[in-house]
């Protein structure tokens, strides 16, 4: 499907620029993505060679697989050809958490480990497996506690409630990843996407890049008392943290004024963000150094791969941001946008949010963009404007994390995952307007 939508968009940018006089736009839109891709693609790599060393700490150390162990049951449920004890498991357990506490720079080196993982688990490599299409589905959809962009925008506006969009942001993101886990669910039973499907899924090694290495759980020596009493030290410190954050009363301390009024699990969900990379930057450390882990020599090791993976997506990323520059600088996605205002205003659909429901799934800082306008245009407390900020929290650039995930692993064949993609941001739009309408009115 990526195969007729990419020529779709290249084609129609063309025809439209042609017919409105725009050619110059299609062509410096086309140049100035394919600049922004690669300098997208570098810009990642000091994250994911970090991200990726962290994580080999957590294999090496035997972490991983003890959060898989405990999260066994539901990603059994979700990811049913994936081995409980593999990898995959565990670096998926990581980038969903990461998603949902916001923290994307740290959510995208997972992701990108996490199919890399599972690339090894692909008979047929270049097309994705069933696992990569509901782990995608997963990532689209985009569970997350608080959107901490949109908040931010809402704050710099001068909002009354900027956090009240908190609620009905995670309202709308349990919508969509339903949504999204249902659809991929029943779309890869369909014909037209289980020609690459098998009965059974056995590893294999050294296609599509990755480095063959041995798939069988690492099993580090046990760690000694002592080290159970420093890793039960650190714990406790950043349990003091978080109790600081949340209430700083209890140790004499003040709320910040910007803070006073806001409600506890506002500030401890806040907290949790907070302190979410500042943990695991120390604990996975600490941990695999107390399990006899050679802990520089594993984390320069799995830091080489940011490298890597950041060199091999740049193609995906020029493909699909110059598409997408080009539609956008023919003025297509205007056009879409008067062409449907008629229908959509018939139904209850707020025109002046088409504009963010078309360029959502093609660019995270267009969307942005035309969000903070219509935060200038209409208010920041605006129903309105609401609405657009629960999409915008409750939702993600699809084609963007399609791009770049499996071009990580060189899948050319994306299946069912598009249609998903799709179908969990359209979930997201239409639950943002109905709660937005339910909780303000």
């Amino acid at each position: 499907m990526l195969n007729y939508i990419w020529l779709g968009l290249i084609l129609a940018a063309v025809l439209i620029g042609g017919a409105t006089g725009r050619m110059d736009e299609v062509t410096k839109g086309a140049f100035d993505s394919a600049k922004a891709a690669v300098e997208l693609a570098i810009g990642l790599v000091g994250f994911m060679a970090l991200w990726l060393g962290i994580m080999r700490l957590a294999e090496r150390s035997g972490l991983i697989h003890l959060i898989a162990r405990a999260l066994r049951p539901v990603m059994r449920w979700l990811f049913p050809e994936v081995p409980p004890e593999h990898p995959a498991m565990g670096a998926m357990i990581l980038n969903i958490a990461a998603n949902m506490l916001g923290l994307g720079n740290a959510a995208t080196p997972l992701g990108l480990r996490a199919m890399r993982d599972l690339e090894t688990l692909n008979p047929h490599p270049g097309t994705a497996t069933n696992a990569m299409c509901t782990f995608l589905a997963i990532n689209t959809s985009s569970v997350q506690l608080i959107p901490a962009t949109t908040v931010g925008i809402l704050v710099a506006a001068g909002s009354i409630q900027p956090n009240a969009i908190i609620g009905t942001a995670f309202v709308a993101t349990i919508c969509s990843s339903l949504v999204g886990i249902t659809s991929v669910n029943l779309l890869e039973k369909l014909p037209v996407f289980r020609a690459a499907t098998v009965a059974k899924i056995e590893p294999v090694r050294g296609d599509a890049g990755i480095s063959g290495e041995d798939l069988t759980p690492h099993k580090p020596p046990p760690m000694p008392w002592w080290g159970n009493f420093l890793v039960g030290l650190l714990l406790a410190f950043f349990v003091g943290v978080f109790v600081y954050l949340v209430r700083p009363t209890l140790f004499g301390g003040t709320l910040a004024p910007e803070k006073m009024g806001e409600p506890w699990v506002v500030l401890a969900i806040g907290a949790i963000s907070t302190l979410a990379i500042p943990f695991v930057l120390s604990f996975f450390p600490l941990y695999a150094g107390l399990r006899g882990t050679a802990v520089y020599e594993e984390f320069v090791e799995g830091a080489k791969e940011g490298f890597e993976v950041a060199i091999r997506i740049i193609p995906f990323l020029v493909a699909i941001l110059v598409a997408i520059g080009m539609f956008r600088g023919a003025g297509g996605i205007e056009m879409l946008t008067k062409g449907l205002e008629p229908i959509l205003s018939y139904v209850g659909f707020p025109p002046d949010l088409v504009p963010m429901a078309f360029m959502r799934p093609l660019s995270g800082s267009g969307t942005t963009g035309l969000f903070a306008e219509l935060v200038q245009r209409l208010g920041p407390d605006h129903v309105v404007t609401r609405m657009g900020a629960t999409f915008l929290g409750s939702s993600e650039t699809t084609f963007y994390v399609i791009a770049v995930y499996f071009g990580s692993v060189a899948i050319r064949r994306t299946r069912h995952a598009v249609p998903a993609g799709l179908l969990a941001d359209l979930a997201g739009l239409i639950a943002a307007v109905v709660v937005c309408r339910v909780v303000f009115g």
